[in-house]
């Protein structure tokens, strides 16, 4: 199956920006809904942005703004553009990637994320104040 592999993480401080990448081994271009989702310490894992294979992005209300999801499918590498940085955001970002007949919708706020979604182990990113 499709391994992932972020990178770009970093620290920060507030008001800046960051762009995470996700190299993935395979092309996922048809064939998956593709996410980031993120992990603040002590908190539950949250869904950032998805996109389609049709480049159709989905946020969640709390994430529109500042997020942008991208992805390049000549170069199998799903990006997220973060600006505005603040200290909240900091935590563990995750790319993921799920077939695409499992979901309706390629959206982070179905539950088979979390068992039927392949995950890559994740990039930190800290915002300092």
């Amino acid at each position: 199956q499709v391994q992932l592999l972020e990178s770009g993480g970093g620290s920060v401080q507030a008001g800046g920006s960051l762009r995470l990448s996700c190299a993935a081994s395979e092309y996922t271009g048809i064939n998956y809904c593709m996410a980031w989702f993120r992990q603040a310490p002590g908190k539950e894992r949250e869904g950032v942005a998805a996109i389609d294979s049709d480049d159709r992005t989905t946020y969640p209300d709390s994430k529109k703004g500042r997020f942008t999801i991208s992805k390049d499918n000549a170069n199998n590498t799903l990006y997220l553009q973060m600006i505005g940085l603040k200290p909240e955001d900091t935590g563990m970002y995750y790319c993921a990637a799920i077939p695409r007949g499992f979901l309706v919708v390629c959206s982070v706020s179905s539950a088979l994320w979390r068992n039927s979604g392949i995950w890559g182990h994740g990039t930190q990113v800290t915002v300092s104040s």
